[in-house]
């Protein structure tokens, strides 16, 4: 909401910006100014975070800066707005656009590989009622547009075999939501090992440099450090994170790191969607056969970017998972469902 004010108010100052945002939340969402106090602490200081923000136009100034990772939501988010609609409620119509967008995606996709189009209509409504995808078209967050854009970029690249589309998408994604970055990084690894996509290198190798450029432009103009990001969510709370940060140090990191692995993991849907695909790859698969080495080399490389993911930023929050959860049970419908080859003829 704040950036939004200030794209379209460049020479309004904080206070007026600060004024107009907590005014309009107070009256649309006064839930949120019901400070829990009580409630344990993950980050030191987090219980008071948010009331100190609402208090102290400075430091919600500063607070401000962590959003500008996120340029392509901030975007859209703005967009909405210069159509006259409240800031309040443009950040959450993304989200609840995204969610619409998705379904009609996944059905698009289901339609493709499976030949009883109501079996497809079941799966939809079904998908459509995931605990984490309605979760996150409840929040203010990017998350359902970074997960719907993510689809896109696969959906173009397998199914309408264009690769320059998906390449666009990719970028939009990562725009959005910079962690998809490691996501997209295995991804094209295994695709160059991946013979069948009939992508010529140059193309291959300069639609990654792409990729990258649009990491790299969000690292460059971003003010707030990983380590700042880092301690700001899980350690301690930073007032002033660009004008007096403080120094993360690596046995906190690591410690944190240690005590959070399990507990995250297992309140995923990670560990239940693991068992299914092994007994699946099980019962489909042999992995003396190439091809089906592949699909098993597929899943692993999800894991391992969610792993990845874990130690940059160690939270499995599942609303953040979404895109994952659905390339995962989408892919696995397709192997039980469909004898095509998606990877076939892609150019």
């Amino acid at each position: 909401m704040g950036l939004a004010y200030k794209a379209e108010y460049p020479d309004m100052k904080i206070e007026e910006i600060h004024k107009k945002v907590y005014d309009e939340l107070r009256e649309k969402r006064p839930e949120l100014f019901h400070f829990d106090l009580s409630h344990k602490e993950v980050a030191k200081g987090e219980n008071t975070y948010y009331k100190v923000l609402s208090e102290n136009p400075e430091a919600y100034e500063e607070e401000l800066q962590l959003f500008s990772v996120k340029p392509f939501y901030n975007f859209i988010n703005f967009l909405f707005f210069k159509t006259g609609l409240e800031a309040s409620i443009s950040t959450f119509l993304i989200s609840i656009i995204s969610y619409v967008l998705i379904l009609i995606l996944i059905f698009q996709y289901l339609i493709k590989i499976l030949e009883n189009h109501y079996f497809a209509v079941i799966l939809t409504l079904l998908l459509s009622l995931f605990k984490p995808l309605l979760e996150a078209s409840r929040h203010a967050s990017p998350d359902s547009l970074s997960c719907f854009l993510l689809l896109a970029s696969l959906y173009v690249y397998s199914v309408k075999k264009n690769f320059f589309g998906a390449t666009f998408f990719a970028m939009l994604c990562i725009l959005t939501r910079p962690d998809y970055f490691v996501f997209y990084t295995l991804l094209y690894v295994f695709l160059y090992f991946y013979k069948k996509n009939n992508v010529k290198k140059m193309e291959f190798f300069m639609s990654y440099a792409y990729l990258f450029l649009s990491f790299y432009l969000i690292q460059y103009f971003n003010k707030i450090s990983w380590s700042t990001l880092f301690m700001n969510q899980f350690t301690k709370v930073q007032i002033y994170p660009i004008s007096n940060p403080d120094v993360l140090q690596f046995s906190d990191y690591l410690n944190f790191i240690k005590s959070k692995f399990l507990i995250e993991f297992n309140s995923s849907y990670f560990p239940l969607i693991l068992i299914f695909i092994v007994i699946i790859l099980g019962y489909k698969f042999s992995v003396k056969n190439k091809l089906d080495f592949k699909v098993c080399l597929f899943f692993g490389f999800i894991y391992s970017t969610v792993f990845i993911r874990f130690l940059i930023f160690p939270i499995l929050v599942n609303r953040m998972m979404i895109g994952f959860y659905l390339i995962i049970i989408l892919s696995l419908i397709y192997i039980l469902n469909s004898k095509k080859d998606l990877f076939k003829k892609t150019s």
